[in-house]
Order: C-alpha cells, then sequence, then structure tokens
C-alpha cells in the first residue's frame, strides 16, 4: 500500500498526462467508451467530408444514425485516392475494431473487392458501385461477398424529377445537358432529365425545348476550364438552363453561370444540394435545383439494418424514389410554391408506380 502511495506522489504528471492523451484520443476519434456498441466507419473518397458531394452526404447520414442509435463512428481522409490509400485506411478501421465500414464511390470497387474476403468479420458498405477485380479483359471478376452490400441509384429518376421542376419554374426556353465522361451513372441522369422535360410539356403545360447541340460530354470529370467554355457556348446559343453532371467540370459551368447572373443563366446541380456552390451575391444562386442521389438515406439504412441483425449481405440494392433514395433538395429557394407542390406530386407518381421513367435512351432530342 505504502509503495502504490509511493508512486503516485512521484509521478503525478505522468499519469495527468496520461489521462490527457485519453481524453485526446476519445475526441479525436468520436469514440465511446463502451466496447460493446457499434462501430461504424467511414473512408472519404477524393476530396473532403464538407465535399457537398459524397463524401458530406454519407457522414451526414452516419451522423444522423449516431443522434437516433446506439453506435460510435468515425471516418478516415486517405492520403491518396488509389487503391493501397483506401486499403490502409479500411485495415486501420478494421484494427480498431469497426465492424461496419462505408466506402461512398465506384472509386472503392477493387479495394472493397479485396477487402471484403480479408476481412469476413466486417461488413461493408460500398456505395455507387460493385466489388470488382479492376481487370477489364477476359479475367473481370465481381463479387458481392455475404459481408457486403452494394448500392446504386436510380438517377434516371433524380433527373428527371430536376427535368420537370425546371421545366415548371420557367414554363418555356431552352435547356442543356453537360456530362463529364459518358458513363451510364451520367448517361441515365441525361436521359432521366430529357423524360422529364417530355413529361412537363406534354401533361403540365410547359414549352421547353432541348436540342441535340445543348447535350454534350465532356469526357472527363475535373477539366474546369472546360465546364465553363462548354457552358459559356450554351448560354451565348440562348440556353437558360443547364443540367451538369460533370464532377469538376460542372463547377465550370457553375462559374460561368454565377458570371452571368441575373441574365437567366442556370444550373441544375447533381448527387448534392449544389444551391450554395452557386452563391453569387448574399444568399442568391444560380442553382435552380439539384438533381440528388440521398447518400445520406443510403448509410442511416445500413446502419439500421446492420443494428437490427438484418444487413442485406450480398445484396445489390437499388434506391429510389420508392425508398427516399433519390429527390430535391429539402430546401428549394428557387423554386416557387406552387412548383414545389407539382414537383411533389410527380414525385410521388414515382414512388407508386404511376408515373414510370425508363432507364434507357430514347429519342427525344433533335
Amino acid at each position: 500500500m505504502m509503495k502504490k502511495t509511493a508512486v503516485v506522489r512521484i509521478m503525478p504528471m505522468l499519469v495527468v498526462l496520461l489521462a490527457a492523451i485519453g481524453l485526446m484520443m476519445v475526441s479525436c476519434t468520436g469514440e465511446d467508451a463502451d466496447s460493446d456498441m457499434l462501430r461504424v466507419g467511414m473512408v472519404t473518397d477524393a476530396g473532403t467530408i464538407d465535399d457537398k458531394s459524397f463524401n458530406q452526404g454519407t457522414w451526414e447520414g452516419i451522423l444522423a444514425a449516431e443522434r437516433d442509435m446506439d453506435i460510435t463512428i468515425r471516418y478516415l481522409q486517405p492520403t491518396g485516392t488509389t487503391e493501397a490509400d483506401y486499403v490502409t485506411e479500411i485495415t486501420n478501421l478494421r484494427d480498431a475494431g469497426f465492424q461496419l465500414i462505408i466506402t461512398p464511390g465506384f472509386k472503392f470497387e477493387t479495394a472493397v473487392f479485396r477487402m471484403q474476403d480479408r476481412y469476413p468479420e466486417v461488413n461493408f458498405v460500398l456505395i455507387d458501385g460493385v466489388p470488382n477485380n479492376g481487370v477489364f479483359d477476359d479475367t473481370y471478376e465481381q463479387k458481392v461477398a455475404d459481408n457486403t452490400v452494394a448500392v446504386f441509384f436510380a438517377e434516371h429518376e433524380a433527373g428527371f424529377l430536376a427535368g420537370v421542376a425546371a421545366a415548371l419554374e420557367l414554363q418555356s426556353g431552352e435547356f442543356g445537358f453537360i456530362g463529364g465522361m459518358e458513363i451510364p451513372p451520367v448517361q441515365k441522369f441525361n436521359w432521366g432529365y430529357q423524360q422529364g422535360i417530355a413529361y412537363a410539356n406534354a401533361n403540365l403545360g410547359t414549352d421547353i425545348s432541348i436540342v441535340r447541340q445543348n447535350v454534350i460530354y465532356q469526357g472527363t470529370f475535373d477539366d474546369v476550364a472546360a465546364g465553363q467554355q462548354i457552358a459559356a457556348q450554351m448560354f451565348d446559343r440562348g440556353v437558360d438552363v443547364i443540367f451538369v453532371a460533370a464532377g469538376g467540370v460542372g463547377v465550370g459551368a457553375i462559374n460561368e453561370a454565377k458570371a452571368r447572373a441575373g441574365q437567366g443563366a442556370w444550373i441544375i446541380g447533381v448527387d448534392a444540394d449544389q444551391y450554395d456552390e452557386g452563391i453569387y451575391r448574399d444568399n442568391d444562386s444560380i442553382i435552380l435545383t439539384s438533381a440528388m442521389k440521398r447518400v445520406d438515406t443510403v448509410a442511416y439504412d445500413m446502419i439500421a439494418a446492420q443494428l437490427a441483425g438484418e444487413f442485406p449481405g450480398g445484396e445489390t440494392l437499388m434506391f429510389d424514389a420508392s425508398n427516399d433514395g433519390i429527390g430535391l433538395p429539402d430546401e428549394n429557394p428557387n423554386l416557387s410554391a406552387e412548383v414545389l407542390a407539382q414537383v411533389d406530386q410527380v414525385l410521388q407518381g414515382l414512388r407508386d408506380g404511376s408515373i414510370v421513367v425508363s432507364a434507357e435512351q430514347g429519342n427525344l432530342i433533335r
């Protein structure tokens, strides 16, 4: 007893320091002392946790789950965007005892493909992709293991809803579309958008046209300057609204619209609510609305399923209007109350199946 007391008296500063370090570790990771809680981890894709896109949306869903459920959470941001970078952070989460790891974006496909077999005790959620070996020849292999869920979105429904909303707000005019790479998710946004315009013209009294010259795939997701140039050309041809599904290329188009603010140059955002990115003064924005993938809903629902013992491992899920997987932002300052009411009716039609949007390209432009 005397020996123990002596140690405490001799080393008080060390005890205080160790306690402080322990508290710092807890606060930095967001972990709870209760080891029985479900640990939910996320690895960010390119960009930061506040990127107003997949990273932020996914994390917001995890934060909502933390408020409602008995879980502890952490996200890790890799130093790069290679498979090795993602594998490193997935391994770090697994070694720290995280049982559910959520990865937002198709860039995680090869990392999850490898990690799902290496760590069968961990459940994985891959958003907007399917695990595969990344070898696109005769040896290509994809696999959704029993401890993995692959999630996709009905981009065509999101594009449809945005097309209807924009058509109703403007009533008449010329619309355009700028895509990044011509890959299925981007194509589906475009096709749904065109169907939304056609639906509004046929059923809601609008007079919107979209011509082939104003539907362009730039070919990348990072050429900001090209996006601005293409948007400038479209606006000069009289286009009123451009739907951008193009990453950094879309940022260029947003910049061009901001330079023309007040001249009838509008942008429809993509994936997340991009209103703030379009602000040009005070709280005024050139973002008319955004075609959203509700990655927050996906994260929240998968955490709830894990806690309920109902994790749908081995499945590929589609998030669409029927399960609130797509939609417009909760707030749309540039859409009137009347338009929002009509859009809500259309959304209800998508939910109950009375309105059906094709995921295949049709002949809707001249």
